[in-house]
């Protein structure tokens, strides 16, 4: 089963809540408002420590951050973004959806 990350965050951004930009991510993360968040795989290393502090589900996307926002259809780099509410999105079962799809 392929699971398209890309797609599930797009959905998000769609039909939920979600805040793009390191920022917006580590204020949602401090006021534990953020579910789940993205981080980009050349996030700096001092906003990642930020981030991983709360207690918000990590998600560790494979490619860089301009990759992240072209995945979007932003014309800029995302390094991280938070999951306040997944709409549609099927992303809170991300997680495990990989895992499973590991042992099949």
């Amino acid at each position: 089963m392929k699971i398209d990350l890309n797609k599930e965050i797009r959905t998000a951004i769609r039909t939920g809540k979600v805040y793009i930009g390191s920022n917006k991510t580590i204020v949602a993360v401090k006021n534990r408002k953020a579910k789940i968040v993205v981080i980009a795989s050349n996030c700096p290393n001092d906003i990642r420590q930020q981030i991983e502090s709360g207690r918000a589900h990590i998600i560790n996307y494979p490619g860089k951050s301009i990759e992240l926002g072209h995945a979007l259809g932003y014309p800029f780099t995302i390094a991280s973004l938070a999951i306040i509410n997944a709409g549609d999105s099927d992303i809170a079962n991300y997680p495990r959806r990989i895992a499973e799809a590991g042992t099949s």
